[in-house]
């Protein structure tokens, strides 16, 4: 039998004739998108939006309500202003109330953050840069220690340090305040593991070969290149010191040398005793105050902070 051929139709043979002059037009598969996809995006949204107003509703209440005197926070809603602008009245008080108690711990609060703060960050950046550039015995114990203590809440460690500030005669002094605010593991840690990627290791033994010194080199080689894990140290330990409560409340008797987390607290409790003074204005006319340097320091250093914490995750 002979096969019976089907010829092909003519613009078939010429669509396909790589010959033709027709344009073979290709189609490209469309996306299908995820039917979750968009619900799932309207999720996030709302989840986001939900932590902004979680965030920034505080904040808003204690910039509106320091603006308003102490009968205007009682006879006005939270979230608007008062008839009455009384926000450079009410800091001016803020400052000249009890003997002017308020710049005191501000000071105190300052002396605390320099001196403990800027303590613990360069003992971090100290730390940090030998375990992470130097090998000795013993150097996994330590990794070992370091972890164990950034996962120990300072609260466990408050009562057994005071105790031994008590047998040393520290306590109802500044330094049961600034000494163990010079301890910060995760600083350490922080600064350990920038340091390991931040430093050439080629780069110190060319400064070596040059015959640079070990401490020439931490601070002329070493040191700028950790500038940015330094700024982020600094920004963590500054914030932990200036809100710090719970130690100089168990620390620290004497209001002269409160912190402002205990003097505004013992102001709050002058407002709720009965037959108080009205100071709860006061109180939160310093809160304002309080958090004004903590988000100037975040935004004037803001460049700095991001691009330490995104050092590494780009590989050339």
């Amino acid at each position: 039998m002979t096969p019976t051929v089907t010829p092909a139709p003519a613009g078939s043979a010429a669509s396909s004739s790589p010959s033709s002059g027709s344009a073979v037009r290709l189609r490209t598969p469309r996306r299908r998108h995820s039917p979750g996809r968009p619900r799932r995006s309207v999720l996030l949204t709302v989840l986001t939006g939900l932590v902004l107003l979680y965030s920034l509703v505080p904040l808003v209440w204690l910039a509106i309500s320091a603006t308003k005197t102490q009968e205007g926070l009682s006879r006005s809603f939270g979230l608007w202003f008062d008839g009455d602008f009384a926000l450079w009245d009410n800091i001016a008080e803020t400052f000249t109330y009890a003997d002017g108690v308020f710049a005191r711990w501000l000071l105190n609060t300052l002396l605390y953050v320099v001196v403990g703060a800027g303590g613990a960050t360069f003992l971090a950046v100290l730390g940090g840069y030998a375990l992470a550039k130097f090998d000795f015995p013993g150097r996994r114990a330590v990794f070992a220690v370091v972890i164990g203590a950034v996962a120990v809440p300072g609260t466990a460690l408050a009562v057994p340090t005071f105790l031994m500030f008590s047998t040393m005669g520290l306590t109802n002094t500044p330094w049961a305040v600034i000494i163990p605010s010079l301890i910060s593991p995760f600083g350490l840690y922080l600064m350990w593991v920038f340091a390991s990627e931040a430093i050439p290791t080629e780069l110190m033994e060319a400064a070596r070969i040059d015959g640079a010194g070990e401490v020439r080199t931490f601070f002329q080689v070493a040191l700028p290149l950790l500038a940015p894990g330094i700024v982020t140290v600094s920004l963590f330990t500054m914030v932990a010191t200036w809100n710090n409560y719970f130690l100089p409340l168990i620390m620290i008797k004497d209001p002269d040398w409160y912190p402002l987390t205990l003097g505004l607290n013992s102001w709050n409790a002058q407002a709720e005793t009965a037959g108080g003074q009205p100071v709860f204005h006061l109180v939160v006319t310093g809160s304002l105050i309080t958090i004004v340097p903590l988000i100037a320091a975040f935004l004037l250093l803001q460049k700095y902070w991001q691009s330490g914490l995104a050092a590494g995750s780009v590989k050339e």
